[in-house]
């Protein structure tokens, strides 16, 4: 059901922001969407996009793009954000300006409503000073949101904070991947999707596949994603040319397809219910979320990562099967179970579908709503109070 928008609180989400190809954007796009479906109107919910240059074709939610680095747009930021009850911010080191990402500090600390920030990264070992800024964004921060079990107990073991100044919501997929799966091709497909660049262990999946060439019928490996823009910016498209040698050089012509789109939802979803297994052969350890690894288990597939921290958490109760890191032996193990054996693969779907129904966005969004409410309600009591005090009114309690 859904509520008045006079009974909701206003909202200002900083973060990087479609267009912009980003998981952070796409991430603030879908919650800000979700929220808007929930309250029936788009009305109190505006962005301030973070990035290094304005682009000309932002959304009208967009108030205003802040320029990293520019005090003056930093000001005029601040401007905005206070006329709104509360502000969300996103956290990525490399999204602010300043070493770090230090910038984040100026915003929460002059923007004089509540606060609210969704870390995407905890490290397990910081930097001194990116273990600095993690911990003044919590102490400054209302409300610090992590979106894994994994993320709270890094913060607590590494991190010299209040570990009550801390919630854990997932994050979120979209609904319209919770429909039974459409794989129904003749040949069974396993996809990669994301941005492309080094670190995601696509050169072992390419390695791994080389090994499964005997199955009959012959996988196919759909690798769906552009290079990522910072990738591009230094290197052009030599990384991704690579990728396409080492391809042909490990005879793969025919198992595995380059689409090299950066999708909008509908069209991704649709993509995801035609897989059959989802690969996630990241490199990194530190990994504490992965969006790709939620939508993956809200569309019911069974899934093989390697073991990185977000990927441990979520498939040790049957919904996947976990890989060492740089290792293309296991994975391509685990790649010939699946193909070979429906009954595996049957038994990890039903397990992922079981935990996916929990992670969809109008789920996720109606928590973040919930602490929205909270702190707002809050703040007007303390405004409140302070008020009669200034008035030299006296409260009687009883």
């Amino acid at each position: 059901m859904k509520q008045s928008q006079a009974n909701l609180s206003s909202i200002g989400f900083v973060s990087t922001y479609p267009p912009t190809v980003c998981g952070l954007a796409t991430f603030t796009a879908a919650l800000r969407g979700a929220m808007a479906d929930r309250r029936g109107s788009e009305e109190g919910l505006e962005v301030v996009s973070l990035g290094d240059r304005r682009l000309d074709n932002s959304r009208p939610e967009v108030m205003l793009q802040h320029v990293n680095g520019d005090r003056s747009s930093l000001k005029q930021a601040i401007r905005i954000l206070n006329r709104h009850d509360i502000v969300f911010f996103q956290h990525e080191y490399g999204i602010y300006g300043g070493p770090d990402g230090t910038e984040i500090l100026d915003f929460i600390s002059e923007v004089e409503v509540p606060t609210i920030v969704t870390l995407h990264t905890v490290l397990d070992q910081p930097t001194l000073r990116q273990k600095w800024i993690l911990e003044r964004i919590v102490e400054l921060a209302g409300q610090t949101i992590v979106m894994s079990d994994t993320a709270v107990r890094r913060l607590r073991d590494r991190y010299d904070l209040d570990p009550d100044r801390v919630t854990m919501i997932p994050h979120g997929a979209m609904p319209g991947l919770a429909v039974p799966s459409e794989a129904s091709g003749p040949r069974p497909v396993a996809l990669t999707w994301g941005l492309i660049g080094p670190g995601k262990g696509l050169e072992t999946a390419l390695d791994a596949f080389a090994t499964v060439k005997d199955l009959q019928p012959l996988p196919r490996y759909v690798i769906l994603g552009k290079t990522h823009p910072k990738v591009q910016a230094t290197q052009g498209d030599s990384y991704l040319d690579g990728l396409k040698r080492k391809a042909y050089a490990l005879g793969l012509e025919d198992v595995v397809e380059f689409d090299n789109r950066y999708l909008d939802t509908d069209s991704l979803a649709a993509e995801i219910r035609q897989a059959d297994v989802v690969l996630l052969p990241y490199e990194s350890t530190e990994q504490v979320t992965s969006g790709v690894l939620v939508e993956a288990l809200a569309a019911g597939k069974p899934v093989i990562a390697t073991d990185f921290p977000h990927a441990v958490e979520m498939l040790g109760t049957g919904a996947g099967a976990l890989v060492p890191h740089s290792d293309p032996e296991a994975m391509a193990t685990a790649l010939r179970s699946l193909f070979s054996d429906p009954g595996v693969a049957a038994r990890m779907a039903a397990t992922a579908v079981s935990i996916g129904s929990t992670l969809h966005w109008p789920v996720v969004a109606d928590r973040y709503e919930a602490i929205a409410s909270t702190f707002v309600e809050r703040q007007a009591l303390v405004a409140g109070f302070s008020s009669v005090r200034r008035a030299g009114g006296l409260v009687k309690v009883g």
